[in-house]
């Protein structure tokens, strides 16, 4: 099936229809499939994210690291990252943002996974990224939940364990 709706320019019809044509439960992945066999550009995943659907934008950002886009599509992350979708979220801190995004656009994409409660697990390279304002960041955010009265994310402990101890000024 795959290969037969990669041949000519039909794969963009099958890529909308993947949840009528598979089931919605392999519609990802037959979009996934589609997006890397096809060797979609940048013109392309622009157009089908920002016309698609939440499965079919989800799609797309999973597709992205195996795709010759370099870093053109981020603007696609970054508009998932400021969705409240957290399958968008999910989708977004994966390999591609691992890759592509600048620290400062990292640190605060894994401050709204905490935040909307996107499983950590999900970030790329997190443990080689976490560095110490990351720290204060998700320290920050924790002194004001727990001013508030309300509980600390459980992945803010997992997050911090990851970073280097703060330099404190003083020799040890």
């Amino acid at each position: 099936m795959l290969q037969d709706a990669l041949e000519g320019d039909a794969w963009e019809r099958e890529f909308t229809a993947a949840r009528r044509r598979v089931g919605r439960d392999a519609a990802e992945a037959f979009r996934v499939l589609l997006l890397r066999g096809a060797r979609a550009d940048t013109a392309t995943v622009t157009r089908l994210y920002e016309r698609g659907d939440a499965g079919e934008r989800r799609a797309v950002l999973l597709a992205l690291p195996g795709l010759p886009v370099g870093d053109a599509a981020l603007p696609l992350v970054e508009d998932a990252l400021r969705a409240n979708d957290t399958r968008l979220i999910e989708a977004a801190v994966g390999p591609y943002a691992g890759r592509h995004l600048d620290q400062h656009l990292w640190r605060h994409a894994v401050l709204k996974c905490v935040f909307t409660g996107v499983p950590v697990a999900a970030v790329d390279r997190l443990a080689d990224r976490a560095d110490a304002e990351l720290a204060r960041m998700l320290t920050d955010f924790a002194a004001e939940r727990t001013a508030a009265g309300r509980p600390v994310p459980p992945d803010v402990p997992t997050v911090l364990a990851l970073t280097p101890p703060a330099a404190t000024g003083q020799e040890a």
